[in-house]
């Protein structure tokens, strides 16, 4: 099979295309045809050598969508569209990078669908973590305010789309006056031109704070996000698009206003129930939610598109699909 391999850390170039064994399933995994892939910046720290956690060579990718090839234990049918992401994927056993990937069975969650392969790459990672932040991070209910910082990314937009379908009223930020129509495109009420101090525009539209905020900027911006917060109400620490990830000196009597939380969201395939991936995916057919892909790759496109990941150019999710597979 086609595979994108990484040997040792490095720039995009060190993603090499070659061709390696098909990987065969025991019982307990299920084989995947990968039909797509979704791409995350997680993968560009691995793909650094700045992440946490993972091993070299390894094929990369920590989600993909395809079909099952195989489940040597019964537990599927070949055939049954799934989708898989997370519990080490891609960084300390092969990942979504290539034309098969092998997964233990509690990392499948099936669907079906009728979308294009190209829109249901974008989702699986994407979506479980909108909805671990909401649900975990947050506990928001219909009828609140939610901040979305650093609403121009990929898991940004996806929170807009599932905030609005649950009832939410969202501000989004970007620092892009130009990309304020595409959050407005999604439902967002409120854009926000981020300048690094948003407290107060955001205390201009709801006085008292929003209810929750979901940080995907970083710690460079998390304690305006919390100012922008009122008490009693919630900031879920998610992402960290600025690659600003610790704290030097945290004083808790200093950064955290009075009663407000402060919680993260990471997450695992086990966080994206069947019900919800099926759920969503037919918001999207039936014309009530937008998946925000932003661009679609091939495989041998893999080092133009971490090169656009780094740059922030692709406007959206980025999609790998895998053509003639």
């Amino acid at each position: 099979m086609r595979a994108i391999v990484v040997d040792a850390p490095g720039p995009p170039e060190v993603l090499q295309q070659r061709d390696v064994p098909i990987p065969t399933p025991t019982t307990g995994e299920v084989l995947i045809k990968v039909k797509a892939f979704g791409l995350n910046r997680s993968e560009l720290h691995f793909r650094q050598g700045v992440a946490y956690s993972g091993s070299f060579p390894r094929i990369p990718g920590i989600e993909a969508v395809g079909v099952v090839a195989d489940a040597p234990g019964g537990e599927f049918t070949p055939g049954t569209q799934v989708a898989t992401m997370m519990g080490g994927t891609g960084r300390l056993t092969d990942g979504g990078y290539a034309e098969y990937v092998k997964v233990p069975l509690a990392r499948v969650i099936p669907f079906t669908s009728a979308l294009p392969w190209a829109t249901l790459g974008a989702v699986p990672e994407m979506l479980q973590t909108a909805a671990g932040s909401l649900d975990v991070g947050l506990g928001a209910i219909a009828g609140q305010t939610v901040l979305i910082r650093g609403g121009t990314s990929s898991v940004g937009m996806a929170l807009a789309v599932l905030a609005k379908l649950r009832g939410l009223t969202v501000l989004s930020t970007t620092r892009n006056p130009q990309k304020a129509d595409s959050l407005l495109r999604l439902g967002v009420d409120h854009v926000l031109i981020d300048n690094g101090a948003i407290a107060p525009l955001v205390r201009e539209l709801v006085p008292d704070g929003v209810d929750g905020a979901v940080e995907l900027v970083g710690v460079n911006v998390l304690r305006d996000t919390l100012w922008a917060t009122r008490t009693g109400g919630t900031v879920c620490f998610t992402g960290m698009l600025s690659d600003q990830w610790t704290i030097q000196e945290f004083y808790p009597m200093d950064w955290l206003p009075n009663g407000v939380r402060l919680t993260a969201y990471s997450g695992e395939a086990a966080d994206l129930a069947p019900e919800t991936l099926q759920g969503f995916l037919d918001a999207v057919a039936n014309g009530e939610a937008v998946v925000p892909v932003g661009r679609t790759y091939r495989l041998d496109q893999i080092i133009q598109a971490h090169h656009d990941l780094e740059n922030n150019t692709v406007g959206g999710k980025g999609v790998v699909v895998l053509e003639g597979n």
